[in-house]
């Protein structure tokens, strides 16, 4: 297949192109910048972004298929600012697929479309949506992921991914922040546990969205439906990170913030920060507190018996691949 990758120069979204060649299929690309790297892994390279209906026309004409990656991340900013990029975004590139006859649209979804703050504890798909504005990257991509399944149709096959805290070596996000604020000490941890979570290692990740696009392909009954897909090995949320602290030689973290006081932290900060208009993200989100400080972790059977998803690297090779990637690597401060 010709298959058309968004957010190819991202964590997962580069993965996935690299695996997508792997498996023997053509890659296209749609991005904001060139890349040298892109262009010597020999993919098409097509310059703009989800704003650019016109881009967006010439990146899908003659694709099979679309993995939509990219995504305005982060746990901070204007809810209009998610909507644009998230939501908006994927409507565009969602009907430029469909006005191209695309056959395939693989979305890059997030757990965080379902989780409100308490504990979700092995539950399915059928968990209702969550519906806080106040919670913009969740909201819009809970938003993008409805217009997604919604879309699905014999001629245009759709469904949505939901990869639950996506980790490994490149990482530019989670990795990155809790090291960085562990060297400096301020990582906080919340009492009241045990919070169980259910991380990914990014090559599972990325397989989980090729084997989507492929099962797509061959008439498998899975258009229109979300798909949680994670480590399926559930533990302590002080443990995993733990876990990563050790693979960059960091020492261990324990927990001291009461759950109810680091929510109302949380909250607070955020209400101080939007008084202010600052941009700068708050020390500690009410989003983030409500991560730190509930049980997260996903029933996979519908990944299992309908993809035929199965973790290909498990999370002590991925931990000896994180610490390879880190000995003698400095800690960087993640990118902004």
């Amino acid at each position: 297949m010709l298959v058309l990758v968004t957010g190819a120069l991202g964590f997962l979204g580069g993965r996935v192109t690299s695996l997508l060649q792997k498996k023997g299929h053509r890659v296209r690309v749609l991005v904001r910048r060139d890349s040298e790297d892109l262009a010597n892994q020999g993919v098409e390279v097509f310059l703009g972004d989800l704003a650019d209906y016109a881009a967006l026309e010439r990146a899908t004409d003659g694709v099979d298929g679309v993995i939509h990656c990219a995504a305005k991340s982060g746990v901070w900013g204007p809810l209009s600012l998610y909507l644009e990029n998230n939501a908006m975004g994927t409507a565009r590139i969602l009907e430029s697929a469909r006005q191209q006859q695309v056959r395939y649209f693989v979305y890059t979804s997030s757990p965080s479309v379902v989780h409100a703050g308490e504990d979700l504890k092995g539950v399915t798909e059928s968990a209702p949506y969550m519906d806080d504005t106040s919670q913009p990257y969740a909201y819009s991509k809970m938003l993008a992921e409805r217009l997604v399944l919604r879309a699905s149709s014999p001629r245009f096959k759709t469904l949505a991914l939901r990869p639950h805290l996506i980790w490994g070596p490149g990482d530019p996000h989670l990795a990155p922040r809790l090291f960085e604020r562990a060297k400096k000490g301020r990582l906080r941890l919340f009492k009241g546990g045990p919070y169980i979570v259910d991380a990914t290692y990014i090559d599972n990740a990325a397989a989980a969205h090729v084997l989507a696009l492929e099962k797509l392909a061959e008439g498998l009954p899975v258009g229109g439906l979300p798909f949680f897909i994670s480590q399926d090995e559930p533990m302590d949320l002080t443990e995993l990170i733990n876990h990563l602290l050790a693979a960059a030689g960091l020492a261990p973290v324990k927990p001291q913030i009461p759950k109810a006081f680091g929510r109302f932290i949380g909250a607070s900060l955020e209400r101080i920060w939007s008084l202010a208009k600052s941009v700068k993200e708050p020390p500690l989100t009410l989003f983030t507190a409500r991560q730190l400080s509930s049980s997260h972790w996903y029933n996979l059977e519908r990944a299992k018996s309908l993809l035929g998803y199965k973790p290909i690297v498990s999370f002590k090779e991925g931990l000896e691949k994180l610490a390879d990637y880190w000995r003698g690597r400095p800690i960087e401060k993640p990118k902004s």
